[in-house]
């Protein structure tokens, strides 16, 4: 977060209600399946029953049981019943359960303090002019939910193994020719270019000498060129024509003419301006004669 983005939050105190900051919570991680009835279930009906049994020198077990009420909501999904709660103490961390009462709102939602934990609260609804935190308890333990491997917990982890290695598309043979978005089996734009290069032919090699003539003829009117003017100056293979550049002319590797060609010293005859003015000046005077 930037520092303008930080001056631009509105921090606002509310007040935090910690009547409730010593009772002891359970903290429970439930499997999808189950979450999933507990949602589908009404406010008033009982999703599950907790046994503890508890034997000396050792760990009090801890097992849940679903209600037949929360298993007729979906008959045809078959869900295990039984399973049993791993127990574990919370260490080196303190997690605790808030309640957040918005004035429009007439349920508390809460959560942990880590942000990650959700649970539920039963305080009653706030008035509309007020905003209130509430601490519901602080989580002595937590404790993860997991099923009996019997045949019907097999059978659905079974299920979601075949789910998941469903491939997410599919193909599909059709019966009918679609119209729409139908493939071109062959676009314009490459009819027409095969066609002009079938039109301009394959280029061949000309004799070295002839090739050397149109590269003089061509440097007595410009000084400088490209490796693409010349191929279409001279109609020549490209690595011919540059063969035939070696021997009579410079590559340029530096600016102002980068990348470009030019003849070499011993086949330059470039006039000077002097000439080009004489030149100039004899043409005007044959032209004031006549």
């Amino acid at each position: 977060m930037s520092k303008d983005d930080k001056e631009k939050v509105q921090i606002i105190d509310k007040e935090l209600d910690l009547s409730n900051a010593g009772r002891g919570v359970w903290l429970v991680k439930v499997p999808k399946y189950i979450a999933q009835k507990w949602e589908k279930a009404p406010s008033n009906m009982d999703v599950g029953k907790l046994r503890i049994s508890k034997t000396p020198g050792q760990k009090a077990q801890v097992s849940l049981s679903l209600t037949p009420a929360v298993l007729a909501l979906d008959p045809d999904e078959k869900i295990p019943t039984e399973h049993v709660l791993d127990v574990s103490q919370v260490t080196k961390q303190t997690l605790g359960v808030f309640s957040h009462m918005a004035p429009t709102e007439t349920s508390s939602a809460a959560t942990a303090s880590n942000g990650k934990e959700n649970g539920s609260s039963g305080a009653t609804s706030a008035t509309p002019d007020s905003e209130k935190l509430y601490m519901e308890g602080r989580i002595v333990q937590k404790l993860e939910c997991r099923p009996i491997a019997d045949n019907c917990y097999m059978k659905l982890k079974l299920e979601s193994i075949r789910k998941a290695s469903e491939p997410q598309r599919r193909v599909q043979p059709i019966d009918k020719i679609v119209q729409n978005y139908k493939p071109v089996k062959d676009h314009a734009h490459n009819i027409e270019y095969r066609e002009r290069k079938k039109a301009e032919g394959k280029k061949a090699r000309d004799d070295k000498n002839a090739v050397m003539d149109m590269l003089f003829h061509a440097f007595e009117k410009h000084q400088y060129y490209n490796i693409k003017d010349l191929v279409k100056i001279t109609n020549q293979p490209i690595s011919y024509l540059k063969e035939i550049l070696k021997d009579v002319c410079d590559y340029n590797m530096k600016n102002p003419h980068k990348n470009m060609w030019e003849l070499k010293k011993e086949y330059r005859h470039y006039k000077t301006e002097e000439q080009k003015d004489e030149e100039k000046a004899k043409s005007d005077g044959s032209s004031d004669s006549d």
